[in-house]
């Protein structure tokens, strides 16, 4: 992120960032909000929403070369396995994640399930 500007100030958000806001801010319903009424806002609130969608269309949440994941597991849900595998951790670091709210997960018989939107996110945080 990055504090620029002429006319006053301005910030440049990473494409990630976009997403993260997207999913945990509530934008969509903001940007619907404030369609038609204040064109300004609503064109970057457009921007951050066709950024989110470039990061979350790329395979890994980055431009870089990726190894493709294996057909079988393009289900946006994982298990807590899938999830560490993708993370480089372990399936019980996943679950300490989740337990101390680091990452969200949804449980469904029994089970944990993340998103990999989540699992990205999950990563990029471990890494800065």
């Amino acid at each position: 992120m990055a504090l620029i500007g002429t006319d006053g100030p301005a910030v440049v958000v990473s494409a990630r960032a976009c997403a993260f806001l997207e999913q945990y801010a509530g934008l969509t319903t903001l940007r619907v909000r404030v369609r038609g009424v204040d064109p300004q806002l609503s064109k970057e609130l457009e921007e951050i929403r066709l950024a989110a969608m470039h990061w979350r269309g790329s395979a890994a949440g980055t431009t870089d070369d990726t190894k493709p994941e294996p057909a079988a597991k393009s289900d946006q849900w994982l298990s807590t396995g899938q999830a560490a595998e993708l993370a480089g951790v372990t399936s019980r670091a996943i679950r300490k994640a989740i337990a101390n709210g680091r990452l969200p997960a949804n449980e469904i018989g029994g089970q944990y399930r993340v998103s990999r939107e989540d699992i990205e996110h999950f990563k990029a945080a471990r890494a800065a």
